[in-house]
């Protein structure tokens, strides 16, 4: 057995007040990475910073943060930048920002990002508004400062994040350009993979005595990868869960961990993965050792064939029967990938990594090629086509399975018996057929009826050791006056719809939340019985309009 790690300090240790520190936990991540806990202390006690670090590794919460907190503590008039970032490229920019946003919570402070590609006007009112924090592209800040749309004269904090790219991308000029319009006496953090002579010489010259961090990136032998068998898949943010359900009924995983980054991204896909009818259980560092154990000894007992983890909890898993591993989102590192992937293919067995990506993150997904020296192929989600085939070749392995164990003599007097009237290829695929029929929802199906609206709820229709319920002929589409806004998740729906009215949770269909509203796809001859109980009842505490969907009413359409 490998050695336990030892405990890593929390954020609440690096010297962060506590309403950051808070801010941090409550979306979710458990312990500050290294280059957070290396930079953030140098930063908080204002010196300059020379970083070495990769993409990845969590450089935008170790600036961000200590930037934050100086804003914070020395103020500053309203409105006028006082932070600014400056990366390489719009979508980074996109990302520092939106993170800046979510770490800012509560403190009323305007972040702007500005980028090339987005219209110029509406970065000018943006800014005239007032701009506390700006992000921006250097092409993007020079036309600003020609302007006279955008002011350094009162920059407290300067960040130049992947400087050595924003010089390989010709900025150089720009750079020099950008740093002579800041003051004096500010604070400039610099951050790179690498550093050029180039990049030491604006080092140099913009940085004030720099405290030196350096996280050395983890070499890896070729060849020393568990034989795994890696692919991604492109999908946009608001569609991962759906393309999550959908892989998941395609690779049909005998066991499998589904890794996410933050405690809430754990808790959100776990119930949903169970409200969808699969075994699935929740592993993080929020948890007490207690219910920890108890989730551990379902997974390695395979009594639960799906845990979904952070990697803080899953530190030092060893576990043989793991088929498949998937990213939920693409790892802060390639360090952590190559960790995460080394959970399957034990034992000379072979294993199956997957990674669901944001179409923002593919730089992130060439460093891990790069680190690994083994190309990820990207492939299609699959279709309905293709889930059917799927159901198909299961049905065809397990036909065989039955054959050679030659527990069916009871039924051979029945197929006999057909064979007077019918051929005896036709009574075998009529036979399919039914099994086929069975196993599928009788709704429409998600690829082509409902792209990206709906979630398709129910496991693998191919588990042969799994009894399928009879799913009812006709659905209808349940409306609830009620979203993600108001804090409504599935497994809210199904608890309450199950809870009030007795009906088994596999007997619904597809679930879809947005902002505002939900639906919830049930057998059509409950609705009567569903819409009363639900609208005599609470969910979340709070009273919903329920009501049966009408197609034609001026609200949003689930099918379109």
């Amino acid at each position: 057995m490998a050695p336990k790690d030892p405990e890593t300090p929390g954020f609440a240790s690096l010297g962060l007040t506590p309403s950051l520190v808070l801010a941090v936990t409550a979306l979710g991540y458990e312990e500050p990475t290294p280059i957070q806990r290396e930079a953030i202390p140098f930063l908080l006690a204002g010196r300059d910073v020379l970083g070495q670090a990769g993409t990845g590794t969590g450089k935008t919460a170790a600036f961000v943060l200590p930037l934050l907190q100086r804003l914070a503590k020395e103020g500053g008039k309203k409105g006028t930048t006082r932070g600014f970032i400056l990366v390489p490229t719009r979508e980074l920019a996109m990302q520092v920002a939106e993170a800046t946003h979510k770490y800012a919570k509560g403190q009323n402070l305007a972040i702007v990002p500005v980028y090339g590609g987005a219209p110029m006007d509406l970065q000018i009112r943006s800014l005239r508004r007032g701009a506390d924090i700006v992000v921006a592209t250097p092409g993007r800040a020079i036309d600003h400062l020609k302007r006279g749309t955008l002011s350094l004269a009162s920059v407290q904090v300067l960040v130049l994040d992947e400087g050595d790219e924003m010089l390989d991308m010709g900025f150089a000029d720009d750079l020099e350009a950008i740093l002579e319009q800041t003051p004096e006496g500010k604070q400039t953090a610099l951050f790179a993979a690498t550093f050029p002579k180039r990049l030491q010489g604006i080092a140099a010259k913009h940085l004030d005595n720099p405290a030196r961090v350096t996280i050395a990136a983890e070499k890896q032998a070729v060849g020393k990868l568990p034989k795994v068998r890696q692919t991604a898949y492109i999908v946009a943010r608001p569609q991962k869960m759906q393309a999550l359900d959908r892989i998941l009924e395609f690779e049909d995983p005998q066991s499998a961990i589904v890794f996410c980054r933050t405690r809430l991204e754990v808790e959100e896909v776990t119930e949903t993965l169970q409200a969808h009818g699969y075994g699935a259980q929740a592993i993080h560092g929020g948890m007490l050792q207690k219910q920890r154990d108890r989730v551990m000894g379902l997974f390695r007992s395979q009594k639960a064939d799906i845990l979904v983890a952070t990697d803080v909890a899953a530190r030092g898993l060893d576990i043989e029967h793991v088929s498949h591993v998937f990213n939920f989102d693409v790892p802060l590192s390639p360090e952590v990938y190559v960790h995460r992937i080394g959970r399957t293919g034990r034992a000379g067995r072979e294993g199956v990594a997957i990674t669901i990506v944001d179409p923002r993150q593919s730089r992130l997904m060439r460093n891990i090629e790069s680190l690994t020296r083994q190309k990820v192929d990207i492939a299609a989600l699959p279709t309905t086509a293709d889930l059917r085939a799927r159901r198909v070749t299961a049905t065809v392995d397990g036909l065989r399975a039955t054959i050679a164990k030659g527990e069916f003599k009871e039924l051979r007097g029945v197929v006999e018996t057909l064979a007077q009237e019918f051929d005896v290829v036709d009574i075998a695929a009529a036979a399919l057929a039914m099994i086929d029929d069975s196993g599928r929802s009788g709704a429409p199906a998600p690829a082509e009826a409902a792209p990206a609206r709906f979630e398709r709820p129910g496991s693998s229709d191919a588990r042969a050791e799994r009894p399928r319920p009879q799913r009812p002929e006709r659905f209808g589409i349940l409306h609830i006056g009620a979203g993600a806004n108001a804090g409504i998740r599935p497994g809210d729906l199904v608890g309450a719809i199950s809870g009030e009215t007795g009906l088994e949770s596999s007997l619904l269909g597809r679930i879809k939340i947005d902002d505002e509203e939900s639906y919830v796809e049930v057998p059509e001859s409950k609705m009567r019985d569903i819409v009363a109980a639900l609208r005599a009842t609470k969910i979340r505490g709070q009273k919903v309009p329920v009501a049966p969907f009408d197609a034609g009413a001026p609200r949003k359409d689930a099918r379109r």
